[in-house]
């Protein structure tokens, strides 16, 4: 059922995902996964599904985690969130990594901000460099404190 935005009834919520090109999308979810503490998602059994009726090349796969996995494709979620079983496609927060050929340029127009507290935001900024990311700068505002960090595909994050 449509609904215009002139009516009076509440329209369900959109489900989303975050989208980040990657030249190397398993890397990315190996490194997003673990600063997130959230899971790969699990497509082997779609992958082998389709790789036995020919509807996916095998060069279109990769063994990721010990398992096939989309060569260009990758995402991680939520451990708490719901997944459909028969895809392994996470239903609720979750990162998809895609396959591009150049590398990031110039400055993000979208970011993540991890809030760790200020009690735990050192601590943080200490495990996440240890995961590969870089520190770019301390900011101290009337606003607050917070560190900037880049992936290590150079994707700018914030840890508050």
């Amino acid at each position: 059922m449509t609904t215009s935005a002139s009516s009076s009834s509440r329209s369900e919520p959109l489900h989303w995902k975050v989208v980040v090109d990657a030249v190397d999308p398993h890397t990315q979810a190996d490194f997003w996964g673990a600063a997130l503490h959230y899971e790969p998602e699990d497509n082997s059994a779609l992958i082998e599904r389709l790789l036995a009726v020919g509807a996916l090349a095998g060069e279109a796969t990769v063994e990721y985690h010990g398992r096939p996995a989309f060569r260009d494709l990758v995402a991680v979620r939520h451990p708490d969130d719901p997944y459909d079983p028969e895809t392994g496609t996470g239903l609720g927060r979750r990162l998809l990594f895609q396959r591009v050929p150049e590398a990031k340029g110039g400055k993000n127009r979208l970011h993540l901000d991890l809030h760790a507290g200020p009690e735990r935001r050192k601590d943080e900024v200490a495990r996440l460099t240890a995961l590969g990311a870089t520190v770019l700068r301390e900011v101290s505002e009337p606003a607050g404190s917070w560190t900037v960090l880049a992936d290590p595909e150079g994707n700018e994050f914030c840890v508050q």
